[in-house]
């Protein structure tokens, strides 16, 4: 049976950035700051010594008791009583103290969320050089939390933090300079950026500097590197690199043309609900490319891929459908249904 409606939508090697979440911003860094190499030391104090030293005003004593209590490290976990003492330290000046009382104003924990309360103890913090404090107070720019929204003055803090090495400023510095929002759009500065976080770790940039080398946008053009950094980010987990990886053994670009090998990174995506991995798994299996054909389960992958909001899943899976007797329609309507609800409780969305 001849499916001619049947394509992937690969013009490019990506579907478009807009695929793969920019919207980290809605997070803050929800790790406490560095702490500093005699805060280090004094983790490792008996808690009643280090009680002790807080009563009697000691502002890095009081920042590391507060640390346990958020950690719940030799005391019971009380985010109420780590507010309290990251204030006591707070108001002292100690700046990794007043980061995390900003944080605890950002996030609701153990206070009232308080965006405007959480931008003033992110700026003291900021202005004593803390990077993680720098970096959030460039997130309450960017998403206008407690503060005018003010895409110039958000890369004014993360290029501060990024400068000091914190990754996420430097991911984030990458994507306004990428995007050209709050600075000159400025692809080889991004590539620059991207590539100092990707050296991290950071599997978002890594597939952010796959995309650059995919498109040569402000470095040579190179579907080898391209796909260099697509698999770091895809080994990490990263679903739209894993998508994007797909893609490039599908193509042969950047690697051998290998059907199986891409069936395997749509498989990955699709399993994270990416509806794009879903729509090409569900192509593979009609075809009979990189797996046997199939067209029960590229039924049950053309439905979860339109219940995702996959414009052509609703097309794929009424041909699919067609295919199928009564009984075996019935079976992968179940099996799409039992698969969707386990996709979707395993990344987390209702």
């Amino acid at each position: 049976m001849r499916f001619p409606f049947i394509f992937f939508l690969l013009a490019s090697p990506l579907l478009g950035q807009s695929s793969l979440n920019k919207n980290t911003d809605q997070l803050m860094q929800k790790k406490t700051a560095g702490v500093s190499p005699v805060g280090k030391l004094l983790e490792n104090i008996q808690i009643s010594t280090l009680r002790t030293n807080a009563e009697r005003g000691d502002a890095l004593a009081q920042f590391v008791l507060g640390l346990r209590f958020t950690s719940g490290e030799g005391v019971p976990k009380d985010d109420c009583e780590a507010a309290k003492w990251y204030r006591k330290a707070s108001e002292q000046g100690q700046g990794e103290a007043q980061q995390c009382l900003g944080l605890a104003y950002a996030v609701g924990r153990g206070v009232v969320q308080d965006y405007a309360e959480a931008v003033k103890w992110f700026r003291k913090a900021a202005e004593q050089g803390v990077a993680t404090a720098q970096s959030n107070l460039a997130v309450s720019y960017t998403n206008g939390q407690g503060v005018a929204q003010d895409y110039a003055e958000a890369v004014k803090w993360f290029r501060k933090a990024a400068e000091q090495g914190n990754v996420i400023a430097q991911l984030k510095l990458a994507m306004a300079l990428d995007d050209g929002q709050g600075v000159p759009q400025d692809y080889a500065e991004a590539g620059k950026w991207y590539l100092k976080a990707s050296d991290q770790g950071n599997e978002k940039a890594q597939c952010y500097l796959g995309i650059l080398y995919s498109e040569g946008r402000g470095v040579p053009q190179d579907d080898a590197e391209a796909v260099r950094w697509y698999r770091k980010a895809a080994d990490q987990g990263l679903a739209f690199a894993q998508l994007s990886l797909g893609i490039c053994y599908k193509k042969g670009k950047g690697v051998p043309q290998d059907d199986a090998e891409s069936v395997k990174w749509f498989k990955k995506a699709a399993g994270q609900g990416l509806a794009d991995a879903q729509r090409n798994l569900a192509i593979n299996y009609m075809l009979g490319q990189g797996t046997p054909q199939n067209f029960s389960e590229a039924y049950v992958w053309s439905s979860i891929c339109a219940a995702n909001g996959g414009k052509e899943g609703p097309t794929l899976r009424d041909a699919n459908a067609k295919t199928l007797s009564p009984t075996a329609l019935k079976l992968a309507q179940a099996r799409a249904r039992k698969l969707h609800e386990e996709i979707q409780a395993k990344n987390g969305k209702q």
